[in-house]
Parts: C-alpha cells; structure tokens; sequence
C-alpha cells in the first residue's frame, strides 16, 4: 500500500465527522495501482452490518465497544485490501413513527413509553400501552412475536432516522469503504433495511414478522452465495449481527457449503448489555449446526 493507514483512518475521529477530505481520499485511492476486484480469483466480501452513527459509543442507540469495532475493522480491511472483492454495507433506516419508537404508543395519561420498555400482548389488551393508530395491526404484530418465540417489542430510543446524521455510515468507516471502491474498483453494496412502520427488521434479510414462505431479501441472498468467503462484522452483536446471521444460515441450511463461507470476526462487534451470554449461546450453535467459523480481525488470515 502507497497510502499510510493514518492517511486514511484518523482513530481519535471514530463517532465524529472526517477531517480528510472524500477527493483527497479518493485521489489517493486511484494512484495505487491495484488489481481490479473483477480480477479477484478468490471472491471474498466483507458484510458490514449497521455500522452507523447512532450505534458508536455517543450516538443515540449506543453500543459499548463500538469504537473498538470500527478500530479493529478499518485495520482489517487496509492489511486485506488487496483480496477483499466487495464491501456490503447495511444501513438501518427509520422514520419517527415506527412501531419501536416511542411515539406509537400511549398509556392511559398519554405518556409515551420510556426508550427500553417492553411491551408485550398482555400490556396492550389490558390497556397498559395502547397504539396511537393501527390498533389491529399493533396487537397481531406483538401477537406474532410471542408466537414465533421472537424477541419481546422493545421500544428503541429515536435512532438512524433517514437522513439524520444518526443514519449515516460511520466516518471513518466509511473512508476505508469509499477508499477501497476506488482502489479496486468495486462499487459498494448498500442494504437499506428498518423501514415497515409495523415491524421491527433486525435481520438484513426480511423483518422480525413476515409470512412463513416469505423468502425477504432474495436478491441479497443470491448475491452472497457468490463470494467464496463472506466476513461479517457490525452492530449490534446481540440483535442485527445476530439476526442477520440467523436468516442467512436458514435460508441455506440445506447448502453447508454456503453456511461454511461464513467467517464472524467477534472482535469487531459487541453486543447490547444484558444480552451477552445469550448472544454466546447462539454463536456457538452456529458454529455447531452450520460450521461458520468465528475468530478475530487478527487471527483471520485471507
């Protein structure tokens, strides 16, 4: 590599604007003379799940160990550049008035729930909680979950609200992603995700209640059985890494030469408080079902 890391990746800048300039960035990209990713014998992607601004350690849904995250992922994208075909990027987009956030929802005073409450089929028949409108439509979604054994509706602080500073990609991040694009010549992989205002979608692939022969995102789907690896960070562990995980490896459980491609780098992830040795268990039983293979950034050789 010509361009130094610091040229690229201001660590004391992770959460904050760039100081270096996207034409300054790029121009560096273009001198280095790099094979084309179209020329990748090996075709490996690098699947960045919600690594946005409102997910770092001061944004409004905040995961701790974030920093660390994009830290460890920007390294490992620079020392692999060279062999990283494609970076996929999935980008959790809202609007105010989704079924997670608190204005849906009402007590009997007209006080909206507090950010983490939780909001089950009992709070809504009795009345604790009530759907400021689509009252049907709110009872069957907490319903399915408790049906479907899916996660419990959590109500989320405002977070990655379209266009907001929140729902952009993590700058410093996303220099490395815009500086390898140019460097190999690879157009990035965007996966705007979260906008059904009747449904949580942790998952990259389809939302939290969808119809049981809903495939979601098949596009997607085709995509990623191209690549004869497939790393996969981002945030946060515990529910959109996870999920995202969960609907890739159903999807294909019947192709475990698929479900093998998949590599987790744990260090370049962490997972909301309280859901750490839940999101363990499920790791491990991804290992143990579909043989992915979870390491670190720096155990990982390509």
């Amino acid at each position: 590599m010509k361009t130094p890391l610091h040229d690229i990746f201001e660590e004391h800048r992770i959460g904050l604007s760039s100081e270096i300039g996207l034409n300054t960035l790029l121009d560096k990209a273009s001198l280095e003379e790099l094979s084309p990713a179209s020329n990748d014998s090996e075709k490996i992607l690098f699947l960045a799940i919600d690594m946005q601004n409102d997910f770092m350690e001061k944004g409004q849904l905040a995961v701790p160990g974030s920093h660390q995250d994009i830290h460890n992922s920007v390294r490992f994208l620079y020392t692999h550049l060279e062999k990283i075909t494609r970076i996929a990027v999935s980008l959790d987009t809202h609007q105010p008035d989704q079924i997670f956030h608190p204005i849906w929802w009402v007590d009997a005073e007209g006080n909206h729930p507090a950010p983490f409450t939780v909001i089950t089929p009992e709070d809504v028949l009795s009345g604790k909680w009530l759907p400021v409108h689509d009252a049907e439509e709110s009872l069957a979604y907490v319903q399915k979950l408790a049906e479907q054994s899916k996660k419990e509706l959590c109500i989320w602080p405002y977070h990655c609200l379209e266009g907001s500073y929140g729902a952009a990609l993590e700058s410093q991040f996303a220099n490395m992603v815009f500086f390898h694009s140019a460097a190999r010549r690879s157009t990035p992989l965007r996966i705007v995700k979260g906008q059904d205002p009747l449904s949580e979608m942790y998952g990259i692939i389809k939302p939290e209640v969808a119809p049981a022969d809903e495939p979601g995102n098949e596009e997607l789907l085709r995509e990623l059985k191209n690549y004869d690896r497939i790393i996969v960070v981002g945030e946060a562990k515990s529910h959109c890494v996870l999920e995202s995980l969960r609907q890739i490896l159903e999807y294909y459980q019947a192709e475990p030469d698929v479900t093998s491609r998949i590599v987790v780098l744990s260090d370049c992830m962490s997972p909301i408080p309280g859901f750490e040795e839940s999101t363990e268990e499920t790791l491990a039983h991804f290992q143990e079902t579909y043989g992915i293979t979870v390491t670190t950034s720096t155990a990982c050789t390509l």
